[in-house]
């Protein structure tokens, strides 16, 4: 299952069980996907950048042989 999708249905049992109305309960969702879809393309972004300078310094140590 999706992690996103969990969060969701996460976020909707527990705020369904505290008596907000859906509305309310979908709102919220759909707020906490979105920051874990940015968190999720943070993190891929910071991994892509990671790998790029990686790759730089074994692309020295390479032509420092």
């Amino acid at each position: 299952m999706n992690p996103g999708r969990i969060v969701v249905l996460l976020g909707l049992a527990i705020l369904a069980g505290c008596g907000m109305d859906s509305m309310s309960a979908a709102a919220t969702s759909a707020a906490r996907k979105q920051e874990l879809e940015q968190s999720q393309k943070a993190l891929q972004q910071a991994r892509q950048k990671i790998d790029q300078v990686t790759q730089e310094q074994q692309e020295r140590l390479q032509a420092a042989e």
